[in-house]
């Protein structure tokens, strides 16, 4: 670290988490409630919270700080409730509804579900344009651009309000020209919409995930711009020095105008984090395979590192919506604290996917909430202290939440407030159980080769249980846990992707000498970003792919190389790794066929300097520890045991906790279940073992 400080901010749905490390090691988790309807009034009010228990001013702390970090969920929240810009699209014309037609089906899981509803679309059939051009697919022009076509179309757009213009013509990575032109009389035409040009966003060969990206973006966009300029003023209000930056899908760090530039890079910002806060955290057991689960106050997101790399996906689609550029795999479930418990038609109990969130919020909250949620099933339990949430900021009403569970669960199934209890416990906990082993079983690993990683302020109430399940024995549960996302941030590096198109087949000098100079412009390019941004060459590493296929195949497989001079010997050296990659997929190879380029992508990284890992005194014995007890449930019987309550803050490293028993601290409850030790080790971090 450069400066005194460094500030992550992470914005869920339900809380903010703030987390300040100190130059000399210290890392404190502050928490708030997210403010939906102005994101900047958490921040606000976090800041306001570090202040009054730190006694340092938010001025002297965000002027004093090398990074200032946001991960936030802006973006997320506006594709899922459909409350983005206003968005028009200029296609190739024949081609305005190409991401209506799809690429001919549904989405995976619905293909042949006639009653599963189309996916609304973001820019709606009255706003997409078809203009006269046509480039073919070698990169030359068959039918030169009808600019009146697009002028035309603006008029149109003007009448309708649109905010934010999507370009995508066919074969525009091939040959820009016509997508820049039009863009230029969209400015000229319409100077206050904000302006996607898909050849630039995302240069990918494959029309319908390239247009459905712009579009995402162009949707999304404005909303980010006025999300990042109030965020940006705000901190420069508070002297900043430094911009502040935000964390993208990609697993990366970014500026602000690039995120405005490229909202969709920032849907999934704030869980991507995960899996660098993983690694981090498993690090003095050099734990590489790890399993990260994150259940906040709205959902339970799942992210998966195999042997120290996270699962990137590109070219998926994310809540209905195809995207194209690489992004952190996170499974992400209607399953959090907030998670309402109900009855459905054929009297069964069924927890979420709808959420209480922060407003109304559970309603063991005392804010209005009358449903029964997970949280007030985890209070109802004993999991859960009365004092409260967040240090006691947020008090809990143990009457609100029984009072609740017993007229919407308990009296019409005819079962005891306890036992209702108990199941809205266990169904919620398989629903994640559900959501891991679709993010390793389903994809050929074996949950039990993985240590667990506990996030989230939810998480510690469920984890023993949710690894009893699946079958893993070890869990690593970090005191900043609550924040593990915002953590992750503030040891993540800057990280940008950039694509260029490649149609090529691997053979021949020509082919080598077109791929080393793409290679080498992008890198340029990126090397070019960083420095301007204080990155020092030594700083800056370089990771290259190759989106490639056998010559006929419909889809291509990405395959990561080293960044290396590509003549003509090092093709063989790429098709092996094709093969290779190949045969990981899909269990099989054709070593004897053509191999084919579609795309190449170089990621640059900025590396930025971490700080000091938090260190724990020596204890003194967990007993110097114990609260008292609590009467807690462990069995569908609703049957009660007496549950030694232990301070965590007074726990010191070396430290042993025997379950049962709970664990509280200020920002998260640990329920150790019957069987399970935890050890706190001195980097903060408790060891969780199944002894049984």
């Amino acid at each position: 670290m450069r400066t005194q400080f460094r500030l992550g901010i992470d914005a869920g749905g339900t809380f903010t988490d703030f987390v300040l490390a100190s130059r000399d090691g210290n890392v404190r988790l502050f928490k708030v409630l997210s403010t939906p309807s102005d994101p900047t009034r958490a921040i606000r009010n976090g800041l306001e919270l570090i202040t009054e228990e730190t006694g340092i001013s938010a001025a002297e702390i965000v002027s004093n700080s090398d990074l200032c970090i946001n991960g936030t969920t802006v973006g997320l929240n506006a594709l899922i409730t459909h409350t983005g810009a206003k968005t028009a699209l200029l296609a190739t014309k024949g081609h305005e509804d190409s991401i209506e037609i799809r690429l001919g089906h549904k989405e995976d899981g619905y293909r042949y579900d006639p009653e599963y509803p189309p996916a609304t679309m973001l820019a709606p059939r009255h706003l997409r344009r078809g203009v006269r051009e046509r480039v073919i697919s070698n990169g030359s022009v068959h039918a030169p651009l009808h600019e009146e076509d697009v002028r035309e179309a603006c008029r149109h757009f003007l009448n309708e309000g649109v905010e934010s213009v999507a370009i995508s013509f066919v074969w525009s990575v091939l040959h820009p020209d016509h997508e820049l032109r039009a863009a230029e009389i969209v400015r000229e035409m319409m100077p206050d919409v904000l302006l996607t040009v898909g050849s630039q966003l995302y240069p990918q060969v494959r029309e319908y995930t390239r247009t459905s990206t712009a579009v995402v973006n162009a949707y999304l966009a404005p909303i980010l711009r006025r999300y990042v300029d109030a965020v940006d003023a705000y901190f420069a209000s508070l002297g900043a020095r430094n911009p502040v930056r935000y964390f993208q899908s990609n697993g990366g760090l970014a500026k602000g105008s690039v995120v405005s530039d490229q909202s969709v890079y920032a849907i999934n910002s704030g869980p991507a984090s995960a899996p660098q806060a993983a690694l981090y955290v498993g690090a003095p057991w050099n734990e590489k395979n790890i399993i990260t689960i994150d259940m906040g106050g709205t959902s339970f997101d799942i992210t998966l590192t195999k042997d120290g790399k996270a699962n990137v996906n590109k070219n998926i689609d994310f809540l209905r919506y195809r995207i194209g550029i690489p992004m952190i795999q996170v499974e992400t479930l209607g399953a959090g604290g907030g998670s309402i418990g109900w009855i459905d038609d054929m009297g069964l109990l069924q927890m979420g996917p709808q959420s209480a969130g922060s407003e109304p919020g559970p309603a063991c909250y005392g804010q209005g909430g009358e449903n029964p949620t997970t949280t007030d099933a985890n209070l109802t339990l004993g999991y859960l202290s009365d004092d409260g949430l967040v240090g006691g900021r947020l008090p809990l009403d143990r009457a609100k939440a029984r009072a609740a569970i017993r007229e919407k669960l308990a009296d019409p199934l005819g079962i005891s407030v306890e036992k209702a209890a108990y199941g809205m416990f266990t169904i919620v906990n398989n629903n994640m159980v559900n959501g891991i082993r679709r993010v390793s079983v389903e994809r050929g690993y074996d949950p039990r080769d993985f240590v667990l990683m506990g996030a989230g302020g939810a998480t510690g109430a469920h984890i023993t249980a949710l690894a009893r399940e699946i079958g893993i024995k070890k869990v690593l549960v970090s005191k900043l846990a609550s924040g593990l996302c915002a953590y992750g941030q503030i040891i993540s590096d800057v990280k940008y992707n950039y694509m260029a198109p490649a149609p090529t087949r691997l053979e021949g000098a020509e082919a080598a000498k077109k791929l080393d100079s793409l290679f080498n412009g992008l890198e340029a390019r990126g090397i070019a970003d960083l420095e301007a941004d204080d990155f020092t060459r030594e700083r800056i590493s370089i990771r290259r792919s190759l989106d490639m296929r056998y010559v006929g195949q419909v889809h291509e497989c990405t395959v990561e190389i080293d960044a290396f001079e590509v003549d003509e010997a090092a093709l063989e050296q790429i098709k092996y790794a094709f093969h290779a990659r190949h045969r990981e997929l899909y269990t099989y190879d054709e070593p004897h066929s053509a191999v084919e380029v579609v795309n190449v992508e170089s990621t640059i990284q900025g590396h930025v300097e971490n700080p000091k890992r938090m260190n724990i005194a020596e204890g003194n014995g967990a007993e110097t520890a114990l609260k008292g007890v609590r009467a807690m449930v462990f069995e569908a019987s609703g049957k009660t045991t007496e549950t030694p309550v232990y301070d965590g803050g007074l726990l010191g490293a070396g430290d042993r906790v025997a379950g049962p028993a709970v664990i509280e601290e200020v920002t998260t409850t640990l329920v150790i279940e019957p069987g399970w030790t935890a050890d706190l080790h001195e980097t903060g971090v408790y060891v969780i073992v199944n002894e049984a």
